[in-house]
C-alpha cells in the first residue's frame, strides 16, 4: 500500500481557505434559499453571482488582513537582524495583539541601535588604542598565520600589514614566540629592532575561530631609562657622603699644612696636629664605613630556600629584643620557603626600628601574622609617634633618626623581593604609631 502524499500548503493558502469555509455554509443556504424559491432566472443567477463574488472578495480581504502585517513584522524582524534599526511600524500604539506586537518590535530596535552604537564606538576605540601604543601586538590563527596586527608590530617586522597578514609564524620570525612559558622575558632580534622584550601569550575566539593574541614589549628602552637614573642615583648620593667628608678633611688638611709652615710654630702645635688628625681619622672611618654599607647592600646574595616555620621564626627574632618586651600574636600555622638568615636579618630590623619608634612614647610593640590561599603576611606594629612623610623611607641612606645609616630598610625590602614578596611601612590608621607589612609566597 502506497503511503499518501501530504500536501504541504502554505499559511496564506489555510488562511483563504479557511475564509472560504467559514462562509461556505452561508451561501449554500443562500442558493438553495435562491433556487427554489419563487424567483426568475435573471435574479437568480445575478443575485447568485453576486453572493459568490462577495464571499470570495471577502475570502481573499481576510486572507489580506492577516498575512499583511504578518509581512510588515517579518520585514522589521529582518531589518533588525541585518543591523537596520532606522526602520519602524506604524500603528503600533493600539491596544489589540497586533498592534502590541508592533509596539515590542519597535521598543528592541531601541537598545539594539544602542547596543550597536556602543560595540562600534568600543571597536573603533580599541583600533585606536591598538594603533597608538607603543607595543608589538599580533593575532595568529590555529594554523600559525597571522590575522591581526597594529602599528607597532608593523614597524617590529619592517613590512606593512598588507605584506605581513596571511604570513605563517615561521615566514615572519615569530614562530619561538608560540612555544614555551606564555609569559616570560626573552632576548630577541627581528627586522625592525632587538633587544630584551617581555613576551604575553594569551587565547580568544573572533567569530567563533580561536586565535592565539601576542604581546611583545621591549623592556631595553625602559632598562635603559631604569639604568641611567639608577647611576644618577648613585652619583648624586655617593657625591654628597664623599663630599661631606672630604670638605672637612680638606679644610683641616690645610689648615695643619698652615700651622706646620708658621714661623715661629706656636707652643700647642702638637695639640692642633693631634686634633686635627683626629678630626680626619674620624671622617675618613666614617666614609670607610658608607662605602662598607652601600657594599653590603649592592652585595646581597642570592637565598638558600629551605622550610621556615612562621611562628618559631617570629617568637625567635621576638626573644632577641632586651630592650622591650615584644609581644608575639598567635595566628595560624603557616610554613615558607625561604632563606632563614635573611629573613631574620630582616625581621630583626622592623623589629629594631619599631622598639626604638615606641620607646620615644613608652608603648609597646606587636608581631602578628594572617595566612591566605596564596601568601602569609607578617605585621610589625609599634605606638610610636609615627612619620610625618613615608615617602622616602626606601630611599638609600635617607633616615629619620639621629645616628641612622639609612640602609635597614632599604636591605629588608631587597630581601622581601628576592624571597618574591613584598615589604611596606605605612602609619596605623586608628593608633598612633606605624606598621609594618612584610608579605610572603605561600
Amino acid at each position: 500500500m502506497k503511503p499518501r502524499r501530504r500536501i504541504n500548503l502554505s499559511y496564506e493558502s489555510r488562511v483563504l481557505l479557511l475564509s472560504l469555509a467559514g462562509g461556505a455554509p452561508a451561501l449554500l443556504a443562500a442558493i438553495i434559499l435562491l433556487w427554489t424559491g419563487e424567483h426568475t432566472a435573471k435574479v437568480q443567477w445575478t443575485v447568485g453571482s453576486f453572493a459568490v463574488v462577495l464571499w470570495l472578495g471577502f475570502a481573499y480581504a481576510v486572507r489580506e488582513r492577516v498575512v499583511r502585517p504578518l509581512q510588515t513584522l517579518s520585514n522589521l524582524l529582518a531589518a533588525l537582524r541585518e543591523g537596520d534599526y532606522s526602520i519602524r511600524a506604524r500603528f503600533a500604539g493600539g491596544d489589540d495583539a497586533l498592534g502590541l506586537a508592533f509596539a515590542e518590535v519597535n521598543a528592541l530596535g531601541e537598545p539594539l541601535r544602542e547596543q550597536r552604537l556602543g560595540a562600534l564606538e568600543a571597536t573603533t576605540l580599541l583600533r585606536r588604542v591598538m594603533s597608538e601604543i607603543d607595543v608589538a601586538v599580533f593575532a595568529l590563527d590555529g594554523e600559525g598565520r597571522l590575522r591581526l596586527v597594529n602599528r607597532a608590530g608593523e614597524k617590529l617586522l619592517a613590512r606593512p600589514a598588507e605584506r605581513l597578514l596571511g604570513r605563517s609564524a615561521e615566514e615572519l620570525g615569530l614562530a619561538e614566540t608560540l612555544e614555551g612559558e606564555p609569559r616570560r622575558i626573552v632576548e630577541a632580534v627581528f627586522p625592525g629592532s632587538g633587544g630584551r622584550w617581555e613576551l604575553r601569550r594569551s587565547s580568544f575566539r573572533q567569530g567563533g575561530f580561536p586565535l592565539e593574541l601576542l604581546v611583545l614589549t621591549d623592556l631595553s628602552r625602559t632598562l635603559r631609562e631604569e639604568e641611567r637614573q639608577v647611576w644618577q642615583r648613585l652619583v648624586r648620593v655617593l657625591s654628597h657622603e664623599i663630599n661631606n667628608s672630604l670638605a672637612p678633611i680638606k679644610s683641616i688638611a690645610g689648615s695643619l699644612q698652615a700651622l706646620l709652615t708658621r714661623q715661629p710654630r706656636p707652643p700647642d702645635v702638637e695639640e692642633d696636629l693631634l686634633a686635627g688628625l683626629s678630626v680626619i681619622a674620624g671622617r675618613s672611618e666614617a666614609l670607610n664605613r658608607f662605602m662598607a654599607s652601600y657594599a653590603r647592600m649592592a652585595r646581597l646574595p642570592a637565598p638558600k630556600l629551605a622550610p621556615l616555620d612562621v611562628e618559631t621564626w617570629v617568637r625567635r627574632v621576638a626573644d632577641l629584643e632586651e630592650r622591650l618586651d615584644v609581644q608575639v600574636r598567635p595566628g595560624p600555622p603557616a610554613t615558607v620557603r625561604a632563606d632563614g638568615d635573611q629573613l631574620d636579618q630582616l625581621l630583626i630590623n622592623l623589629v629594631k626600628n619599631a622598639v626604638e619608634a615606641s620607646q620615644e612614647t613608652g608603648g609597646g610593640v606587636t608581631v602578628s601574622w594572617e595566612r591566605s590561599d596564596s601568601s602569609v603576611e607578617v605585621r610589625v606594629e609599634d605606638e610610636g609617634p609615627g612619620l610625618p612623610n613615608t615617602t622616602n623611607l626606601f630611599t638609600p641612606f635617607f633616615t629619620t633618626k639621629r645616628n641612622g645609616s639609612g640602609i635597614g630598610l632599604v636591605l629588608s625590602r631587597q630581601i622581601a623581593e628576592a624571597h618574591g614578596g613584598t615589604l611596606g611601612l605605612e602609619n596605623r590608621e586608628f593608633a598612633s604609631g606605624c606598621v609594618a607589612r612584610l608579605r610572603l609566597p605561600v
